[in-house]
């Protein structure tokens, strides 16, 4: 935490969940900061669905991946895997828990597949209903960033529903993308778990919003961006795309555009750890996080 005499709170807090959690939830972030300048972020698509609970002020979305959905604020939020970037705005002040969930975990937590959130941002209520609010009141009430995530830990065990589970073939394929860094193809995905490459497309699409290729896109990416953002100096771009799986350097930079929606200089220039100025939603000098297994 960095509190200046002129007012400035800069807190960024991360956590895994207790280990009983931790097939359901890969982190929890807090991040509360005040007496900054205005600014606006991109919320950059990431192998989990984002869900996240506001403490004081409410997340504005001046643009959701989906163009389609209109700007608003949001006390809490829930949002599916996304192939392109929400922009999020604040006018100096920020505060919350977000929890990042993983995809194939949905079904035990919400009770739905991730692909009914696939793209687009809505109310945690309109899902949780009252659990949203509820574990909202919880981390308001309770004192400092253990305590809230000890809070978070129990509520989001006794909700969850281990019954709920996607068929094994889309976990294997989920998981397999994941420990490849999103180099397999779909064709040997479809070859291992004994399906059609339109059917593992289908079923895989249904469970977690993205198709296959989609997937393996988001998860390269977001291995790329963490990389970048956590380099000290950043990696070359051209070994950056060699060591992600990316053709060549302008491979990279086409993906970054089309994924972040800048280039990747662009993006580090404005976002970068350096520049602090966002600590939710995907920001760009938050650590990877470990890799959620089954």
């Amino acid at each position: 935490m960095t509190t200046q005499a002129t007012g400035t709170v800069d807190e960024a807090v991360r956590a895994r969940p207790s280990t009983a959690l931790r097939p359901y939830v890969a982190w929890y972030s807090g991040y509360r900061q005040r007496g900054l300048a205005p600014a606006v972020h991109r919320g950059l698509p990431s192998p989990y669905l984002t869900f996240i609970l506001t403490l004081d002020e409410p997340l504005v979305i001046a643009g959701h991946p989906d163009p389609a959905q209109p700007p608003g604020s949001y006390p809490t939020l829930l949002g599916g895997l996304h192939t392109s970037p929400a922009l999020i705005t604040h006018e100096g002040a920020q505060s919350g828990v977000q929890i990042a969930v993983h995809p194939l975990a949905a079904r035990a937590l919400f009770g739905l597949p991730a692909g009914e959130l696939a793209g687009i941002d809505v109310p945690a209520e309109e899902v949780l209903g009252r659990l949203g609010p509820q574990l909202q009141e919880r981390i308001r009430a309770a004192e400092g960033w253990a305590e809230r995530f000890a809070a978070l830990d129990g509520a989001l065990l006794r909700a969850a529903r281990p019954s709920g589970r996607v068929p094994p073939e889309v976990g294997w394929a989920w998981r397999a993308l994941r420990r490849s860094g999103g180099a397999l193809p779909v064709a040997e995905l479809a070859r291992e778990t004994g399906w059609s490459a339109r059917h593992l497309q289908e079923r895989f699409r249904r469970e977690t919003g993205l198709t296959p290729k989609a997937a393996a896109r988001v998860i390269r990416f977001d291995r790329a961006r963490h990389l970048l953002a956590t380099g000290a100096p950043p990696p070359r771009l051209a070994e950056l795309a060699v060591s992600c799986g990316y053709f060549d350097q302008a491979h990279l930079a086409r993906e970054f555009r089309a994924l972040a929606g800048a280039a990747p200089s662009a993006w580090l220039a404005a976002e970068g750890p350096e520049e602090g100025k966002f600590r939710n939603v995907q920001g760009g000098a938050a650590r990877a996080a470990a890799e959620w297994e089954a």
